[in-house]
């Protein structure tokens, strides 16, 4: 056998070689429905975290409190910014923790590191999303009630 047979042979079927071919590259709207595929698979996967089941329901608990308390357009507005910002700093979080687990899958420093760094990121999101609706809930009237002395 001559020595590119060998290699083909050797080679495993996921690797590729520089004369494979490539996927044809998607343009315009197939690009944009190809991309919001993607993203509700995304979305799907982070449903099985239990951890972002229970940011919804803080979400959801927070705008009722929202309504109840009578909060102005622009602090739902930011409160959604957070929201969305929580999301995407849990789906990075689940992103990384799945990359350590297939990578090393052995327990390693590094591998703990990565996974505990990610999960700080959330919880300084989870303590600017509960700090912020607490601010809007119960201290806001009391911050514009106070009167501004000294100036």
């Amino acid at each position: 056998m001559n020595r590119n047979a060998l290699q083909m042979q050797e080679r495993k079927p996921s690797q590729k070689t520089p004369g494979d071919k490539l996927p044809r590259k998607l343009t315009g709207l197939q690009h944009f429905f190809a991309a919001a595929t993607y993203s509700l698979g995304g979305a799907r996967r982070l449903l099985g975290e239990a951890a972002f089941r229970q940011e919804l329901i803080g979400f959801a608990v927070a705008m009722i409190a929202f309504a109840v308390s009578g909060a102005t357009l622009f602090q739902y507005v930011a409160m959604m910014l957070l929201f969305l910002l929580m999301i995407a700093f849990e789906a990075l979080n689940t992103a990384i923790e799945e990359i350590v687990d297939r990578v090393s899958p052995e327990i390693s420093e590094m591998g703990r590191n990565a996974k505990d760094l990610g999960s700080l990121a959330c919880l300084c999101l989870i303590l600017a999303n509960a700090g912020y609706a607490f601010y809007v809930v119960f201290l806001s009237r009391v911050v514009s009630d106070m009167p501004l002395t000294g100036l």
